[in-house]
């Protein structure tokens, strides 16, 4: 089922309609069928219709826990944990206000992908025989499919809304992306671009973006695989605005650098944290005035072991304005932070090192390369003789030149003063590249294994509504220390031999919870289970 939304004219209320999609033999045309579900308050919130949640008198039963329907029992600890944390977040109550017909097959197709590790979603249903979850009954790979193919944008989105809302103001926003191969002919954006793991496959592009103190993410987006990085940030902010998310704090990697981009961040009003190539006139400017000084006690910081220099600069700002047809020029205070790390002066200079022996040697033995030329003659002057042979003289001008930024690296913000503070907001981003790595490794989207661009958009929902369950999982295990003990699979695997016994006209009951399975929940602030 399909959500449309309409809005009604004279009084300005939008009512929320399931439409069903179907095929009329005797016009012999596609026709759909919508029914009312609800309409929804200022906030966006849906508000149900009042048949759908006034059962009648005689429909009226005893609150508590709807009795069972068969006899079996099965797997539940790790089910009443992702429960409590859908509660915990509010993402339960925002799918089932999103997707009303469909959030229980979500929950649970997302609950085995974070519990199967790595395992298709083919064995889906020898998982339903042995575990007790939202959906309670089987999801073929044909209903998966359906599934992934009803997620429609408009109820994604007003997901994405309503759950960014429920995060912590006045945080910064981690936002990258990564490359998903695909082997797949028919997809129109798998393209061939920036492989960031190194496979020679066609690819798409995901776009995430990731609250830093929450932990969470909140927000993704699906683009071409040839989309360069710096080329996705104005559509993330016409993506934010339309989300009514209000004014942001961005930090991004030194991909997402451009004057365009920035103007546009002074343009939007957010504040950002972006890292900058030192090769920047603006940089190289600031750091022609310190390179020699900055490498002093006063400077040095023991926690990360580099040294640190800070200072205001002004940025050129400009914005076209194509209604009037001018340009609108003046400046903006920014905050320049510069950093130098020995260690990584030292790798640098080793690397570098490494690749002038390889290109003498290969000067030497007459061996060159045409991919090479470039380097023989930017660092290398090369004479022949017909008795000495080939000469070949180091340009250390050349030389020192390239070597004299290795070492430094640079911040840029137009919030952030403090140094330190800006390197440990601009590190703690790496935890969108942990949430890569869960959703590539641990929630199998090495690759895309779909056929149809509805099925994918869909797929690739449902596995960030399982990515958003194990990053409170693993920022909670985190806190507790956890990991000292466990890893994220040997957690869940203690939890989730508790089992559940249904029995018909039944309440559901709740198998033996040992000592330490109780502190494992209470570690994670969740309610052990108790007897239904």
């Amino acid at each position: 089922m399909n959500i449309v939304y309409v809005k009604n004219k004279k009084n300005g209320i939008t009512y929320v309609y399931g439409s069903n999609n179907y095929w009329d033999k005797d016009k012999k045309q596609s026709r759909s069928k919508r029914v009312c579900i609800g309409k929804l308050d200022e906030k966006g919130n849906l508000i149900p219709s009042k048949r759908l949640v006034e059962p009648s008198v005689s429909s009226v039963v005893k609150r508590g826990p709807a009795p069972s329907i068969s006899t079996r029992h099965s797997y539940y600890g790790a089910t009443y944990l992702f429960d409590a944390i859908g509660e915990e977040l509010g993402i339960t109550q925002d799918l089932k206000t999103c997707f009303p017909e469909s959030y229980k097959q979500i929950l649970s197709v997302a609950y085995f992908l974070i519990l199967e590790d790595r395992n298709s979603l083919i064995r889906f249903p020898k998982w339903d025989r042995t575990h007790y979850h939202p959906h309670g009954s089987c999801i073929s790979s044909q209903r998966s499919s359906d599934l992934f193919a009803s997620v429609t944008e408009e109820a994604k989105g007003r997901f994405f809304r309503l759950q960014g809302k429920r995060r912590m103001e006045n945080e910064y926003w981690a936002y990258d992306t990564t490359s998903i191969s695909s082997y797949s002919e028919s997809l129109k954006q798998v393209k061939y671009g920036m492989n960031k793991d190194h496979e020679p496959l066609r690819q798409i592009n995901l776009a995430l973006l990731f609250g830093q103190d929450s932990g969470l993410p909140f927000y993704f987006r699906k683009l071409a695989g040839n989309i360069s990085d710096v080329k996705t940030l104005k559509k993330l902010l016409a993506d934010l605005k339309s989300l009514d998310y209000g004014k942001l704090k961005l930090v991004m990697d030194r991909g997402f650098y451009s004057e365009e981009n920035i103007n546009s961040l002074y343009q939007s009003n957010l504040k950002f944290l972006i890292s900058a190539k030192v090769s920047l006139k603006l940089v190289q400017k600031e750091l022609d005035k310190v390179r020699d000084s900055i490498r002093t006690r006063v400077n040095y910081n023991s926690t990360y072991q580099l040294y640190t220099h800070s200072t205001a600069v002004e940025w050129n700002y400009s914005q076209k304005r194509p209604q009037k047809g001018d340009v609108i020029t003046d400046t903006r205070r920014m905050y320049l932070h510069l950093y130098f790390n020995r260690e990584k002066a030292l790798e640098h200079e080793s690397r570098f090192n490494e690749m002038l022996d390889m290109l003498e040697s290969e000067l030497t033995a007459g061996n060159r390369k045409p991919d090479n030329e470039k380097s023989y003659a930017k660092y290398f002057d090369i004479s022949k003789t017909p008795v000495r042979g080939i000469k070949i003289t180091p340009k250390q001008d050349a030389m020192a030149k390239a070597e004299k930024d290795y070492g430094f690296f640079a911040l840029l913000s137009n919030e952030i003063k403090d140094p330190i503070k800006a390197l440990e907001t601009y590190r703690n981003k790496d935890l969108v590249e942990k949430a890569f790595g869960n959703l590539k490794e641990r929630l199998n989207l090495r690759r895309t294994a779909v056929s149809s661009e509805i099925s994918l958009d869909g797929k690739l929902f449902v596995q960030f509504v399982a990515l958003i369950y194990m990053s409170y999982l693993k920022k909670k295990m985190s806190e507790e220390n956890l990991f000292q003990k466990y890893t994220i699979q040997e957690l869940l695997d203690e939890l989730d031999v508790i089992e559940a016994f249904e029995n018909p006209g039944n309440a559901l009951r709740i198998g033996e919870v040992t000592k330490k399975q109780e502190e494992l929940y209470k570690s994670l602030k969740v309610k052990p289970p108790t007897t239904l």
